[in-house]
């Protein structure tokens, strides 16, 4: 079963962000206004925000991805608000 974070504060309303297939989660620092998701097959998704404050964006998409895997199969989606509004999120 694939899951996707619903992002319910991205400027597209209820943007998804895929976890299947991941492979890494970066951020390039602790205010960085970037979060990078990897995939097995070199896509990627780039969450973009305002500076971060000590990662609070990239720990809110690593907690999320932690209980929405831990959720029912039967639920694909998992709703969460990042602290800070994304500007942008481009999957590529």
């Amino acid at each position: 079963m694939e899951k996707f974070l619903k992002v319910t504060n991205a400027p597209k309303t209820s943007q998804l962000i895929s976890l299947s297939r991941l492979k890494t989660v970066t951020t390039g620092s602790g205010t960085a206004a970037t979060v990078v998701l990897t995939y097995s097959d070199g896509t990627a998704t780039t969450v973009t925000t305002a500076a971060q404050t000590a990662f609070n964006v990239y720990d809110a998409i690593i907690d999320a991805m932690e209980q929405a895997m831990a959720t029912s199969w039967q639920r694909s989606q998992f709703p969460v608000a990042l602290p800070l509004a994304p500007t942008g999120i481009v999957n590529a």
